[in-house]
């Protein structure tokens, strides 16, 4: 069980150096987390975007100029392409959004010949660290996939299991959260988490255990469980909450950031490499312990 991510940062400094490809390095908060992990000893660097404007913040930030390799590109685009470019050469190994617009950075790496792709369809999960929880818990998906199909969720679902095993849990319990822990035909949210416990069930979905519907409450709370008669593995004792909607996730992503106390590491998964996509709300420390989960995934055979 794992409780802290600053593990991952004690890990990314135990093994080789992973290198870390950034699009659009223009950015003076995402070079401030690459400026630290670097001093860090976690990572080296490839920093594609504007040269003039890098350099002049590295230089205001303290970030010194020998420390990581600078690729020109004339635009955000331009860098996307580069930095995904270098990762499909092997000359790096975990992709860093930095000053571009999301969909950009997302069509370089789906690109069909100069891409990322391997198949599955790209999630986010946003590994948290709460005072008010036990362990460390995903939320999925509250940055990519708007409003998922079932056969959507399933795909989000294996993404988040298949990162829970790279990062040592054998058998994460996924908590398919709605509005309410009954099923109702009226709301999606339930009859998709019914599905996917019964084929759970039926081993049609393995190497985790799951439960649902369940509100969110139950899935965190073994006394709110309690109170509701809910027996379950899963409540109060989830490692994954899978949420309806981005719109669901994103709310639960930023209440346990700025009102609950939590920090969360974010990673896109379903590409060949780790991808770091932080907010530029994100704090420091979260962006820091983004790039150390992305090296840890990245050390992991698919």
């Amino acid at each position: 069980m794992r409780k802290n991510l600053a593990e991952f940062v004690e890990e990314a400094k135990q093994g080789k150096k992973k290198r870390v490809a950034v699009a659009a390095s223009e950015d003076k908060h995402v070079l401030e987390a690459i400026r630290d992990a670097i001093k860090e000893g976690i990572v080296d660097a490839i920093l594609v975007g504007s040269k003039p404007e890098t350099e002049r913040l590295m230089d205001e930030i303290g970030f010194d100029r020998s420390w990581a390799e600078l690729l020109p590109a004339s635009d955000p685009v331009e860098a996307a392409a580069k930095a995904v470019g270098l990762i499909r050469d092997k000359q790096a190994d975990v992709l860093m959004k930095g000053l571009v617009q999301t969909a950009a950075l997302l069509k370089a790496v789906l690109d069909k010949e100069k891409g990322l792709r391997s198949g599955a369809l790209l999630s986010h999960l946003g590994l948290f660290q709460s005072p008010y929880y036990h362990k460390l818990f995903g939320v999925t998906d509250a940055g990519m996939n708007v409003a998922p199909s079932f056969e959507e969720k399933v795909s989000i679902l294996t993404n988040a299991v298949e990162m829970f095993h790279k990062i040592g849990i054998a058998m994460p319990k996924v908590a398919v959260v709605a509005a309410v822990e009954t099923v109702n035909p009226k709301m999606d949210a339930t009859v998709h988490a019914a599905l996917l416990t019964q084929m759970n069930r039926r081993g049609q979905i393995k190497g985790c255990v799951i439960d649902g519907p369940l509100a969110l409450d139950n899935a965190v709370s073994k006394e709110a469980a309690k109170h509701k008669g809910i027996e379950s593995e899963v409540a109060g004792d989830a490692d994954i909450l899978l949420v309806p909607d981005i719109e669901s996730g994103n709310l639960i992503y930023k209440a346990l950031n700025f009102l609950g106390g939590a920090v969360a590491a974010g990673v896109i998964l379903g590409a060949s490499a780790p991808i770091v996509l932080t907010s530029r709300a994100d704090s420091e420390q979260s962006k820091h312990y983004s790039i150390a989960l992305a090296v840890a995934l990245s050390r992991t055979p698919s």
